[in-house]
């Protein structure tokens, strides 16, 4: 069975910005109140950080599901795993998501400046520098059979885009303008001449871009 590349759950604005341009350890994404973009999924039955009982079910809560269906490795560029640039200065950063990542597979962080890899409960993060196609190669082989997730940020699932990777993709966009920041597209219709789109609304407000490879 063929294994595929899949971006899942990539959150962005009504004018494609997903992330902003300033990232830091306070602003994870670059700008403030970043649960804008991504409060649909957060408002869901399914939501692996709920602490209180209750939340949507139906479009919405079925995607925030199958976020790890099938998926045995996550591909991420640096920037996703942390807000440091150049050579390593702190190795104690382990990523933003505390002693229990959600990934749950080995995760693949694109990077010029390399790491030893080390693992958080069940989660092993390896720190790669090569193109896309050898760094999906490597994530394939650790994947054994199940599918490769690409996490994102923006600069690397451009990176795969352009590199004509991705098999599937599911977008959500969500009914805000960030005006400036880092775009996914200007309009989804850059990916028709590769991809089937259907576009699906959800009563959230948001609008779900669902493309696979024609």
């Amino acid at each position: 069975m063929e294994q595929l590349l899949k971006v899942m759950n990539f959150c962005v604005s009504s004018d494609g910005v997903a992330a902003g341009e300033q990232q830091s350890r306070e602003r994870p994404f670059g700008f403030d109140n970043p649960e804008r973009l991504f409060s649909w999924a957060g408002a869901t039955a399914s939501w692996p950080n709920r602490t209180d009982p209750g939340g949507s079910r139906g479009l919405d809560d079925y995607f925030t599901r199958v976020f790890l269906l099938n998926i045995g490795a996550e591909i991420m560029g640096r920037n996703k795993f942390g807000p440091q640039r150049g050579p390593w200065e702190d190795y104690e950063w382990r990523g933003w998501w505390g002693d229990e990542p959600p990934f749950r597979t080995p995760v693949f962080v694109m990077t010029h400046h390399l790491r030893p890899s080390f693992t958080l409960s069940d989660t092993t993060f390896h720190f790669v520098d090569g193109d896309p196609a050898t760094v999906l190669a490597q994530a394939r082989e650790a994947a054994q059979g199940k599918d490769v997730r690409l996490g994102g940020g923006v600069t690397t699932v451009r990176q795969f885009l352009d590199a004509d990777l991705v098999d599937a993709l599911h977008v959500a966009v969500s009914p805000i303008r960030l005006g400036s920041g880092l775009q996914l597209w200007t309009s989804p219709d850059e990916l028709l001449d590769r991809f089937h789109l259907e576009v699906v609304p959800s009563p959230s407000g948001v609008t779900h871009h669902l493309f696979w490879r024609r």
